[in-house]
Protein backbone atom coordinates (compact mmCIF):
# COMPACT_ATOMS: atom_id res chain seq x y z
CA UNK A 1 0.00 0.00 0.00
CA UNK A 2 2.84 2.47 0.51
CA UNK A 3 4.61 2.29 -2.90
CA UNK A 4 1.27 2.58 -4.42
CA UNK A 5 0.89 5.92 -2.25
CA UNK A 6 3.86 7.74 -3.14
CA UNK A 7 3.49 6.50 -6.87
CA UNK A 8 0.19 8.32 -6.56
CA UNK A 9 1.09 11.20 -4.39
CA UNK A 10 4.66 11.70 -6.91
CA UNK A 11 2.21 11.88 -10.19
CA UNK A 12 0.17 14.04 -8.36
CA UNK A 13 3.08 16.33 -7.61
CA UNK A 14 4.41 16.48 -11.62
CA UNK A 15 1.31 16.20 -13.05
CA UNK A 16 1.44 19.57 -15.62
CA UNK A 17 -0.66 22.30 -14.80
CA UNK A 18 -2.59 24.06 -17.79
CA UNK A 19 -2.13 27.75 -18.42
CA UNK A 20 -4.27 27.88 -21.39
CA UNK A 21 -5.02 25.08 -23.80
CA UNK A 22 -6.36 26.23 -27.28
CA UNK A 23 -8.24 24.25 -28.88
CA UNK A 24 -12.12 23.87 -30.36
CA UNK A 25 -13.94 24.22 -27.10
CA UNK A 26 -11.81 26.54 -25.00
CA UNK A 27 -11.49 28.75 -28.41
CA UNK A 28 -9.65 32.14 -27.96
CA UNK A 29 -11.17 32.95 -24.30
CA UNK A 30 -9.45 36.30 -23.12
CA UNK A 31 -6.51 36.85 -25.52
CA UNK A 32 -6.78 40.08 -27.21
CA UNK A 33 -4.02 41.34 -29.31
CA UNK A 34 -1.96 44.74 -28.64
CA UNK A 35 0.44 46.48 -30.61
CA UNK A 36 2.54 49.10 -30.79
CA UNK A 37 -0.44 51.37 -31.74
CA UNK A 38 -0.69 52.15 -28.31
CA UNK A 39 2.18 54.36 -29.01
CA UNK A 40 1.91 55.61 -32.33
CA UNK A 41 3.34 52.84 -33.76
CA UNK A 42 1.11 51.19 -37.05
CA UNK A 43 2.25 47.59 -36.75
CA UNK A 44 -0.84 45.11 -36.67
CA UNK A 45 -1.36 41.54 -35.71
CA UNK A 46 -4.79 39.51 -35.55
CA UNK A 47 -5.16 36.41 -33.58
CA UNK A 48 -7.55 33.46 -34.48
CA UNK A 49 -8.52 29.68 -33.92
CA UNK A 50 -7.72 27.37 -36.82
CA UNK A 51 -9.68 24.32 -37.44
CA UNK A 52 -7.11 22.47 -36.27
CA UNK A 53 -7.86 24.23 -32.65
CA UNK A 54 -4.48 26.20 -32.26
CA UNK A 55 -4.45 29.96 -31.82
CA UNK A 56 -3.19 31.57 -34.79
CA UNK A 57 -1.09 34.80 -33.94
CA UNK A 58 -0.21 36.82 -37.23
CA UNK A 59 0.61 39.70 -38.82
CA UNK A 60 3.12 42.82 -39.94
CA UNK A 61 5.41 44.71 -37.50
CA UNK A 62 6.89 47.57 -38.69
CA UNK A 63 9.22 50.62 -37.48
CA UNK A 64 7.39 53.41 -39.24
CA UNK A 65 5.86 55.80 -36.65
CA UNK A 66 8.51 54.27 -34.41
CA UNK A 67 6.52 51.32 -33.84
CA UNK A 68 7.52 47.67 -33.73
CA UNK A 69 6.05 45.16 -32.11
CA UNK A 70 2.81 43.24 -31.61
CA UNK A 71 1.30 40.84 -29.10
CA UNK A 72 -1.17 38.63 -28.28
CA UNK A 73 -1.86 38.47 -24.04
CA UNK A 74 -4.70 37.18 -22.13
CA UNK A 75 -4.59 39.52 -18.68
CA UNK A 76 -7.20 37.80 -16.48
CA UNK A 77 -5.20 34.73 -15.61
CA UNK A 78 -5.08 33.62 -11.75
CA UNK A 79 -2.46 30.65 -11.78
CA UNK A 80 -0.83 29.66 -8.43
CA UNK A 81 3.34 29.20 -9.45
CA UNK A 82 6.64 28.43 -7.85
CA UNK A 83 9.40 30.56 -9.51
CA UNK A 84 11.51 26.77 -10.00
CA UNK A 85 8.60 25.53 -12.06
CA UNK A 86 8.77 25.52 -16.15
CA UNK A 87 6.42 27.23 -18.32
CA UNK A 88 6.01 24.57 -21.36
CA UNK A 89 4.55 26.14 -24.32
CA UNK A 90 4.14 24.13 -27.62
CA UNK A 91 4.55 26.36 -30.84
CA UNK A 92 5.19 26.16 -34.79
CA UNK A 93 6.74 29.46 -35.50
CA UNK A 94 7.97 30.99 -38.87
CA UNK A 95 11.72 31.56 -37.85
CA UNK A 96 11.30 34.70 -36.07
CA UNK A 97 12.81 34.81 -32.69
CA UNK A 98 9.46 35.88 -29.88
CA UNK A 99 9.13 36.21 -26.65
CA UNK A 100 6.69 34.58 -23.52
CA UNK A 101 6.19 37.09 -21.07
CA UNK A 102 4.46 37.05 -17.57
CA UNK A 103 3.45 39.48 -14.80
CA UNK A 104 2.58 38.51 -11.21
CA UNK A 105 0.40 41.30 -10.74
CA UNK A 106 -2.56 43.51 -11.76
CA UNK A 107 -0.23 46.39 -10.84
CA UNK A 108 2.86 45.28 -11.97
CA UNK A 109 5.02 47.57 -14.28
CA UNK A 110 7.57 45.14 -15.32
CA UNK A 111 6.71 42.01 -16.98
CA UNK A 112 9.01 38.95 -16.91
CA UNK A 113 10.71 37.70 -20.44
CA UNK A 114 11.65 34.75 -22.70
CA UNK A 115 12.89 34.91 -25.81
CA UNK A 116 12.93 31.58 -27.76
CA UNK A 117 13.38 31.29 -31.55
CA UNK A 118 11.27 29.01 -33.97
CA UNK A 119 12.42 26.34 -36.41
CA UNK A 120 9.08 25.92 -38.72
CA UNK A 121 7.98 22.93 -37.34
CA UNK A 122 6.11 22.43 -34.29
CA UNK A 123 8.65 22.20 -30.66
CA UNK A 124 8.42 22.40 -27.06
CA UNK A 125 9.36 25.29 -25.23
CA UNK A 126 10.88 24.96 -21.69
CA UNK A 127 10.76 27.77 -19.53
CA UNK A 128 12.41 27.93 -16.58
CA UNK A 129 10.30 31.00 -14.35
CA UNK A 130 12.98 32.35 -12.32
CA UNK A 131 15.21 32.51 -15.67
CA UNK A 132 12.92 34.96 -16.66
CA UNK A 133 14.06 38.46 -16.10
CA UNK A 134 12.39 41.60 -15.90
CA UNK A 135 12.00 44.63 -18.32
CA UNK A 136 9.83 47.59 -18.82
CA UNK A 137 8.72 49.02 -22.18
CA UNK A 138 12.16 47.02 -23.46
CA UNK A 139 14.32 48.21 -20.83
CA UNK A 140 16.24 45.38 -18.75
CA UNK A 141 15.47 46.59 -14.59
CA UNK A 142 17.89 46.21 -11.63
CA UNK A 143 15.75 43.75 -10.15
CA UNK A 144 15.73 40.13 -9.15
CA UNK A 145 14.62 37.19 -11.85
CA UNK A 146 10.95 36.08 -11.56
CA UNK A 147 10.58 35.13 -7.79
CA UNK A 148 6.83 35.29 -7.23
CA UNK A 149 3.81 32.74 -6.36
CA UNK A 150 1.26 33.92 -9.08
CA UNK A 151 0.66 35.05 -13.10
CA UNK A 152 -1.88 36.92 -13.68
CA UNK A 153 -1.05 37.88 -17.32
CA UNK A 154 0.80 35.94 -20.02
CA UNK A 155 1.92 37.36 -23.43
CA UNK A 156 3.69 36.44 -26.60
CA UNK A 157 5.38 39.41 -28.49
CA UNK A 158 7.32 39.80 -31.23
CA UNK A 159 9.14 43.00 -31.81
CA UNK A 160 10.87 44.09 -35.05
CA UNK A 161 14.77 43.93 -35.50
CA UNK A 162 14.41 47.23 -37.07
CA UNK A 163 13.15 45.49 -40.10
CA UNK A 164 9.16 45.43 -41.20
CA UNK A 165 8.42 41.70 -41.34
CA UNK A 166 5.60 39.63 -41.23
CA UNK A 167 4.75 36.74 -39.25
CA UNK A 168 2.75 34.00 -37.58
CA UNK A 169 3.31 31.75 -34.57
CA UNK A 170 0.82 28.88 -34.01
CA UNK A 171 0.15 28.21 -30.38
CA UNK A 172 -1.06 25.02 -29.27
CA UNK A 173 -1.06 25.17 -25.30
CA UNK A 174 0.78 26.60 -22.53
CA UNK A 175 1.66 24.30 -19.50
CA UNK A 176 3.32 24.45 -16.29
CA UNK A 177 5.85 21.69 -14.85
CA UNK A 178 7.63 20.73 -11.91
CA UNK A 179 11.83 21.37 -12.42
Amino acid sequence: MKPLFLFLSTLIMTAPIMIYDFNNENGLGDWRIEDDRVMGGISQGKVELTEDGHARFYGNVTVESNGGFSSVQNNSLDIKVTPDQIAKIKVKGDGNTYQFRIQHSNNARESYIKEFETTGEWQTIEIKLNEMKPTYRGRNLNMPNFNHDQIKHARFLIATKKVDQKFELLIDCIELIDA
